[in-house]
């Protein structure tokens, strides 16, 4: 199987961690050999309820013996479509009243792109440096780190990055800018906060400059930080939120949310303003619909700030200079890369799933099941102590 995977499936890095999946379970996943590995990553966040979840299951089995794909997005009117985006603006503040779903973030970011151009009639972005949107051409030439970007130009024109953070740079946005975009909390940068209200001051900006504002909560959305969606924690409301990964609760999807205005202009000058074959598929409908459920209707969000508690609390040790981020969306920044990579490395061969951020070299991305127990908590922040103190001795 490693041989064929190498052969035939395309990779992404030269080095992947190839480790052969069995099965999964909670928090846990296993190899083939039937090593078990406690997942402090859920898919890089793409798994708020753990791995096999029962009510995830019991509505994929439920709709899978009703239908699956039957008609592109937006002609048909299928129940798990229209229960989830229904949902979705029950748990939203106004203008956030209608959702299109898309096959993955990447693509909803696409749709959002459009949305702020068509609805403004401008042709400029704002965008921040360090930011990470998903890897189409769109969403490329929104990412803030050249290095990733230079290999693919010409990338999409009228674009200008400013520094996540620098209130001077607000300034930037004027009667030109169609939308600015921005990661509520910035994930590949190393979960970098909006600090001293920064949010909501960029909201005042594109209030007073007829500028729409979209939120990038693909990592920190569905109960990840505390709350359902991050931009609750900073009295701003976007005009357009983005949203994946936790939504699908393992399965894939994207989607983007906004007014009926702006959203309805989708629809006609030109007609099929965005069009997916598979977005909304019933399928993943009904996972996302059961996942985001069980989210707001447990304790899991309320809980999922005392689990941050437990992790700051234990995670204490020389090597660790920082914890970054909030609720379950956290940082360990370590010295340096080397002792990044070693910790991620080795933590796999102990039993305990790790792994890095893309623009933040020292840190390493501790974002696990909302569903993790103060039990597991303990048993993994001892290992990754115990890893940093064999490091120290070295």
């Amino acid at each position: 199987m490693e041989q064929d995977f190498f052969k035939y499936q395309a990779q992404t890095t030269p080095h992947p961690l190839s480790m052969e999946i069995s099965h999964a379970e909670g928090c846990y996943i296993y190899d083939t050999n039937q090593k078990a590995y406690l997942d402090f990553v859920a898919g890089v966040s793409a798994c708020p309820l753990g791995h096999n979840h029962p009510k995830i299951k019991d509505a994929i089995k439920k709709q899978l013996d009703k239908y699956l794909h039957v008609m592109v997005y937006g002609e048909y009117i299928q129940k798990p479509a229209v229960e989830l985006t229904k949902l979705l603006a029950q748990h939203l503040p106004k203008p956030l009243e209608k959702t299109y779903l898309t096959n993955s973030g990447t693509e909803a970011i696409e749709g959002a792109i459009k949305l702020v151009k068509r609805a403004t009639g401008r042709s400029e972005i704002i965008a921040a440096k360090h930011a990470y949107h998903g890897n189409t051409i769109g969403a490329l030439s929104v990412m803030g780190y050249e290095e990733r970007k230079k290999a693919f130009r010409p990338l999409m024109p009228d674009v200008r990055f400013i520094t996540f953070n620098k209130e001077e740079d607000l300034e930037c946005i004027t009667s030109k800018t169609a939308g600015v975009i921005l990661e509520t909390i910035q994930g590949g940068a190393g979960f970098i906060e909006p600090t001293n209200n920064y949010l909501k001051k960029v909201r005042e900006n594109c209030n007073s400059t007829g500028t729409l504002l979209i939120l990038d909560e693909i990592q920190p959305g569905i109960g990840r930080t505390g709350k359902l969606f991050g931009f609750e924690h900073y009295d701003c409301i976007p005009d357009i939120l983005v949203t994946g990964k936790g939504l699908g609760g393992g399965l894939p999807i994207g989607a983007f949310t906004a007014s009926s205005k702006h959203m309805d202009l989708l629809m006609d000058n030109p007609k099929l303003g965005h069009i997916t074959t598979f977005g909304g598929h019933p399928l993943i409908a009904a996972s996302a619909l059961a996942t985001l459920k069980e989210i707001t209707e447990t304790r899991l969000i309320s809980q999922t700030l005392e689990k941050e508690k437990l992790f700051r609390k234990l995670l204490k040790h020389q090597l660790i200079k920082e914890i970054r981020g909030k609720g379950l969306m956290l940082a360990v920044i370590l010295p340096s890369a080397e002792i990044a990579n070693t910790l991620v490395l080795e933590s796999q061969s102990h039993g305990l799933i790790l792994f890095w951020l893309l623009f933040e070299p020292k840190a390493v991305r501790i974002t696990p099941p909302l569903t993790i127990s103060e039990e597991e908590i303990i048993k993994g922040c001892s290992i990754i102590c115990s890893l940093l103190d064999k490091i120290t001795e070295q």
